[in-house]
């Protein structure tokens, strides 16, 4: 018996409807979805699996709750499912082997066509929401060496082969967010983090914000994570930004925007990154991407 079967889909939602999708294949009615490519984030795998079976481009907005069930053969299999609003205006399904009819329906009445409890409750889940008015996309900057084989000014220590291979996942995860101001703190690794989602983009500018630099001593650190996160409040309402920043300020900056004390469950490895959703001054459950 192999590992955990993993899959990804969306609630994907336009003008108050969300879509569903018909399965010849079960007969059934369920929430877009597929399973993970070889070594595919699942938020990338969840954009496609929508765009084939509904032929919508979904816009991540939100994590909703993991469904998680166990298949006829005994294997293990989670499915991760993300909020998305549709944007544009469609095409046809591109998975016609999967999915035969697509309709879009009220909360309440996809519910009820829904053929699962699982993905009922997922549904269920998305419709409590209160209205999304932002996202963030937070990272920290992508492997560099190590400091101390670094003989030059540690600000242009630049990344390396790893790093490298993390800032094009970072593009890639961002893909179905969709950011359009980049940020990134003054040190050179992070503008280099920032470089291949800019690019992809279109040549997005990335603006060097000092903001979002680590301060000289360690301990100041606390203090300057506050007003980083006062000026990531600020560019909150300027498109939707992605901002790289350093490991000393990611874990307090989370801790203070959800008026936390205890900074340890925001640590956050190089490469790794965040996405941040808001509901008016309301920051929900931040998610690690």
């Amino acid at each position: 018996m192999t590992g955990t079967v993993r899959a990804a889909g969306g609630v994907l939602v336009r003008d108050g409807q969300v879509c569903l999708v018909h399965r010849p294949r079960y007969d059934d009615w369920s929430l877009p979805k597929g399973h993970l490519d070889k070594d595919e984030p699942a938020i990338v795998a969840a954009a496609r699996e929508v765009l084939e079976e509904t032929g919508w481009q979904g816009r991540v907005r939100l994590a909703l709750p993991q469904v998680a069930y166990t298949l006829p053969d005994g294997r293990p299999k989670t499915v991760d499912y993300w909020l998305m609003e549709a944007v544009g205006d469609g095409g046809p399904v591109r998975d016609i082997d999967e999915v035969d009819r697509v309709e879009w329906l009220s909360f309440e009445a996809a519910a009820a066509r829904l053929s699962y409890d699982d993905e009922r409750a997922v549904l269920r889940h998305a419709a409590a929401l209160p209205p999304i008015t932002a996202v963030v996309v937070l990272v920290r900057h992508a492997n560099a060496g190590a400091r101390k084989k670094w003989t030059g000014n540690d600000a242009l220590r630049p990344i390396d082969a790893l790093g490298e291979a993390e800032a094009e996942r970072f593009a890639a995860i961002c893909g179905p967010i969709g950011p359009t101001r980049l940020y990134a703190a003054t040190p050179l690794r992070c503008k280099q983090t920032l470089e291949p989602l800019a690019a992809a983009l279109g040549d997005l500018p990335i603006v060097v914000d000092g903001a979002f630099a680590e301060p000289p001593e360690a301990d100041d650190a606390p203090a300057k994570a506050k007003l980083s996160a006062e000026r990531l409040l600020d560019l909150r309402t300027d498109g939707l930004p992605a901002i790289c920043s350093q490991g000393k300020i990611i874990p307090h900056l989370l801790a203070d925007l959800l008026d936390e004390a205890d900074d340890e469950p925001y640590k956050t490895a190089k490469g790794d990154s965040w996405l941040l959703t808001w509901s008016g001054d309301q920051l929900l459950d931040p998610t690690r991407l």
